[in-house]
Protein backbone atom coordinates (compact mmCIF):
# COMPACT_ATOMS: atom_id res chain seq x y z
CA UNK A 1 0.00 0.00 0.00
CA UNK A 2 1.18 3.51 -0.77
CA UNK A 3 2.43 5.47 2.23
CA UNK A 4 3.13 9.01 1.10
CA UNK A 5 0.44 11.45 0.08
CA UNK A 6 1.65 11.65 -3.51
CA UNK A 7 1.90 7.87 -3.78
CA UNK A 8 -1.71 7.54 -2.62
CA UNK A 9 -2.80 10.15 -5.14
CA UNK A 10 -0.89 8.39 -7.92
CA UNK A 11 -2.54 5.11 -6.95
CA UNK A 12 -5.98 6.74 -7.26
CA UNK A 13 -5.06 8.26 -10.63
CA UNK A 14 -3.70 4.95 -11.90
CA UNK A 15 -6.89 3.15 -10.93
CA UNK A 16 -9.08 5.73 -12.70
CA UNK A 17 -6.91 5.48 -15.81
CA UNK A 18 -6.94 1.67 -15.70
CA UNK A 19 -10.74 1.60 -15.57
CA UNK A 20 -11.04 4.16 -18.37
CA UNK A 21 -8.65 2.17 -20.55
CA UNK A 22 -10.58 -1.04 -19.87
CA UNK A 23 -13.84 0.64 -20.87
CA UNK A 24 -12.41 2.01 -24.12
CA UNK A 25 -10.83 -1.31 -25.10
CA UNK A 26 -13.93 -3.31 -24.18
CA UNK A 27 -16.11 -1.04 -26.32
CA UNK A 28 -13.74 -1.33 -29.28
CA UNK A 29 -13.47 -5.12 -28.97
CA UNK A 30 -17.24 -5.51 -28.70
CA UNK A 31 -17.80 -3.42 -31.81
CA UNK A 32 -15.18 -5.39 -33.77
CA UNK A 33 -16.97 -8.60 -32.73
CA UNK A 34 -20.26 -7.15 -33.99
CA UNK A 35 -18.69 -6.37 -37.35
CA UNK A 36 -17.28 -9.89 -37.57
CA UNK A 37 -20.71 -11.32 -36.73
CA UNK A 38 -22.25 -9.17 -39.49
CA UNK A 39 -19.59 -10.47 -41.88
CA UNK A 40 -20.40 -14.09 -41.01
CA UNK A 41 -24.11 -13.47 -41.53
CA UNK A 42 -23.33 -11.49 -44.71
CA UNK A 43 -25.64 -8.78 -43.36
CA UNK A 44 -24.71 -5.82 -45.57
CA UNK A 45 -27.40 -3.57 -44.07
CA UNK A 46 -26.04 -3.81 -40.53
CA UNK A 47 -22.43 -3.95 -41.65
CA UNK A 48 -22.12 -0.30 -42.74
CA UNK A 49 -23.01 1.43 -39.46
CA UNK A 50 -21.26 -1.21 -37.36
CA UNK A 51 -18.05 -0.89 -39.40
CA UNK A 52 -18.09 2.91 -39.15
CA UNK A 53 -18.53 2.74 -35.37
CA UNK A 54 -15.75 0.18 -35.03
CA UNK A 55 -13.38 2.35 -37.05
CA UNK A 56 -14.26 5.37 -34.92
CA UNK A 57 -13.66 3.51 -31.65
CA UNK A 58 -10.36 2.09 -32.90
CA UNK A 59 -9.21 5.55 -33.97
CA UNK A 60 -10.08 6.99 -30.57
CA UNK A 61 -8.24 4.20 -28.76
CA UNK A 62 -5.18 4.72 -30.97
CA UNK A 63 -5.25 8.49 -30.58
CA UNK A 64 -5.01 8.17 -26.80
CA UNK A 65 -2.39 5.37 -27.22
CA UNK A 66 -4.57 2.80 -25.49
CA UNK A 67 -3.72 0.55 -28.43
CA UNK A 68 -0.86 0.97 -30.86
CA UNK A 69 -1.85 3.08 -33.88
CA UNK A 70 -0.55 0.43 -36.26
CA UNK A 71 -2.77 -2.18 -34.63
CA UNK A 72 -5.79 0.07 -35.07
CA UNK A 73 -4.88 0.62 -38.73
CA UNK A 74 -4.39 -3.10 -39.27
CA UNK A 75 -7.75 -4.00 -37.72
CA UNK A 76 -9.55 -1.28 -39.67
CA UNK A 77 -7.96 -2.41 -42.92
CA UNK A 78 -8.84 -6.05 -42.41
CA UNK A 79 -12.43 -5.27 -41.47
CA UNK A 80 -12.84 -2.92 -44.44
CA UNK A 81 -11.44 -5.50 -46.87
CA UNK A 82 -13.75 -8.18 -45.51
CA UNK A 83 -16.70 -5.79 -45.75
CA UNK A 84 -15.83 -5.01 -49.36
CA UNK A 85 -15.80 -8.72 -50.15
CA UNK A 86 -19.26 -9.12 -48.62
CA UNK A 87 -20.58 -6.07 -50.47
CA UNK A 88 -19.43 -7.35 -53.86
CA UNK A 89 -20.64 -10.91 -53.27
Amino acid sequence: MAHSRTARKNARKNERRRLATRAVLAAARTQVKRVRADLERKDAAALGPDLARAQKLLDKAAKTRRIHPNKAARLKSRLARAAARVATA
